[in-house]
């Protein structure tokens, strides 16, 4: 569950993660973004909710003991997943080492 600006939002555990951790890199990089989130309503039925994010933002994930299934969306994490990585760009390196008959020395 995610509760956000005083309401309640039931959502799967691996979403409201993945929201915490798309959230927390915005406030890093002092950025802000509109999301939408599969939860589910107080009857149970599918909807969405979005989500303003940002530095100041005030959200909280909790685990709830319910008997509704959660709902499964693992393209919606690997979407947050994907926006969270795209705020913390990583060096790649080639994945074959140098050859290994490279003439290291150079002349002057």
């Amino acid at each position: 569950m995610l509760i956000y600006a005083g309401s309640e939002f039931m959502t799967s555990d691996a979403i409201a993660d993945a929201v915490l951790r798309y959230s927390a890199a915005l406030a890093e990089g002092r950025g802000a973004a509109t999301i939408d989130v599969p939860i589910l309503d107080q009857n149970g039925a599918p909807s969405i909710a979005s989500f303003l994010l940002g530095p100041a933002s005030q959200i909280v994930s909790t685990d709830v003991e319910t008997d509704i299934d959660q709902p499964d969306h693992p393209d919606v994490v690997a979407r947050l997943d994907a926006l969270t990585r795209s705020l913390h760009p990583t060096a790649t390196t080639d994945s074959e080492p140098p050859s290994q008959d490279v003439d290291w020395t150079w002349e002057n």
